[in-house]
């Protein structure tokens, strides 16, 4: 799908990390980024480096109308259907969200939406994952990265980030623009399928199977129940003896018996009678090959993330144009 290459135009100046498309404005020098990842999206970018602290003076929030008034002048990015997106803490998670914002925002012929990204690799999404953590400087850290793509002209936002929607509460405290939680756009998506319970007297089950249970599985199910689904997550032993070392055979390039574990995680939440699975963690997406059966009973998130933020910036840009 990828050539492994990434067409990028750069701009630096004193703000967080940040890749963002330009839209029509492409009036940068050109030049190409190798990734090692068989990954890549011609894009038209501006990089934007941080200083050591990534701090940000806080800003008044202000309405996305009133925001758009002023980009023309104040702001890196001025169509009124610009995506800001905090990058999640995988760098190749975020890529292969915005893998899907391109391509399917474009594949009829139309333009990409435009977008910019804040991405902070330093983050160790393991580490964040545990209950002892203290995450409130992780907190605050990408509040100010919310702010900032506010200010770079941003009228929505996401983060295409299972663990941080977590905090998505958090995160979002004060944002008056439209602001997708990965969670709620999933269960909503489900709940126009229309899906029938398999066990007759039940509501409809949905599995989640995530590789840090406690804090990414929980913000999907308090989303999934708001719907009226019933949440069926993987027991201690299932996470202890199949999905962690799922992982561990995934680290060592062991890629057939991370397969087979995660086949075996996946048919024990069937064995439950959900009707999905959700994947819930970047670890475990692609790992299983295109033609495999069980596919067909999973679903990844972000690919609801990603519907989502195109249909919002096409109706924007509707309005925009009238």
């Amino acid at each position: 799908m990828f050539d492994g290459g990434v067409t990028m135009s750069f701009h630096t100046v004193n703000c967080p990390p940040v890749v963002g498309n330009l839209g029509k404005n492409r009036t940068q020098s050109q030049c190409r980024t190798r990734l090692s990842p068989p990954f890549s999206v011609q894009m038209s970018s501006a990089l934007l480096q941080n200083d050591e602290s990534g701090n940000l003076p806080e800003s008044k929030k202000i309405s996305c109308s009133a925001l758009y008034q002023r980009q023309a002048q104040n702001s890196l990015l001025s169509q009124s259907n610009t995506v800001g997106i905090i990058g999640g803490f995988s760098v190749l998670s975020t890529l292969i969200f915005l893998e899907k914002l391109v391509w399917w925002s474009s594949r009829n012929g139309e333009e990409c939406v435009p977008f910019v990204v804040c991405s902070d690799p330093a983050l160790d999404g393991c580490l964040i994952s545990r209950k002892e953590v203290n995450h409130e400087p992780i907190i605050q850290n990408l509040r100010r990265k919310r702010v900032f793509l506010e200010q770079s002209g941003a009228c929505c936002i996401v983060m295409p980030c299972h663990i941080s929607n977590a905090w998505h509460d958090d995160i979002s405290q004060g944002c008056l623009l439209p602001f997708f939680h990965v969670g709620e756009c999933v269960a909503r998506e489900l709940k126009e399928a229309k899906l029938k319970p398999l066990d007759a007297g039940s509501n409809v089950r949905i599995g989640v199977l995530s590789t840090c249970e406690t804090i990414a599985a929980a913000s999907y199910q308090e989303k999934l129940r708001k719907q009226g689904f019933e949440v069926v997550l993987p027991d201690k032993a299932t996470m202890e003896h199949i999905v962690i070392p799922a992982i561990e055979s995934l680290n060592k390039r062991d890629m057939e018996g991370a397969r087979n574990l995660l086949r075996i995680a996946i048919q024990i939440l069937l064995i439950r009678a959900v009707n999905v699975v959700i994947l819930a963690s970047h670890e475990l997406q692609n790992l299983l090959p295109p033609e495999d059966p069980l596919l067909k009973k999973c679903i990844d998130p972000m690919d609801a993330l990603a519907r989502s933020t195109i249909k919002w910036a096409k109706s924007a840009n509707k309005r925009g144009e009238k």
